[in-house]
């Protein structure tokens, strides 16, 4: 199965998605987005697989979104496409595409929506959280 994960290496949720993924016994592409961003159509591309909004995938917290003037409500989408191509930190991550869908992985389980049900045994987030038992189950 391929797999593209759009990481951040510095983002915990971004490593526990990775995790998951590896988890499932595939090893994905990774694409370093702060280094090699995605094209405005890709961008636009996964947002709308994702089924979300733009306004949804843009990230607030640690960047420049406040000083750009991005909370404006008159922005269009076209507008924040063109902030988040010049500031990928705008991108909010990770994003994961699978041959089953696209997703925003916050949190990070929901990857899980995504991939086979192929886990090798259990799985414990950064935290300490368990999201997959010895089976590897998800946990309820």
């Amino acid at each position: 199965m391929h797999v593209t994960i759009y990481h951040n290496p510095s983002c915990g949720t971004s490593r526990n998605t990775l995790a998951m993924i590896r988890n499932a016994g595939i090893e994905p592409t990774v694409v370093e987005y702060l280094k090699t961003p995605p094209s405005r159509a890709e961008l636009k591309t996964m947002i709308a697989d994702a089924g979300l909004t733009v306004r949804e995938a843009i990230r607030e917290k640690g960047t420049p979104y406040a000083e750009l003037g991005l909370d404006d409500s008159t922005l269009s989408d076209e507008e924040l496409l063109d902030a988040m191509v010049k500031e990928p930190i705008l991108i909010n991550r990770p994003f994961v595409i699978t041959p089953l869908g696209t997703r925003l992985c916050r949190p990070s389980e929901v990857v899980l929506d995504i991939l086979p049900d192929s886990h090798r045994g259990p799985f414990t987030k950064e935290d300490g959280e368990k999201v997959l038992d010895q089976e590897g189950k998800r946990v309820v």
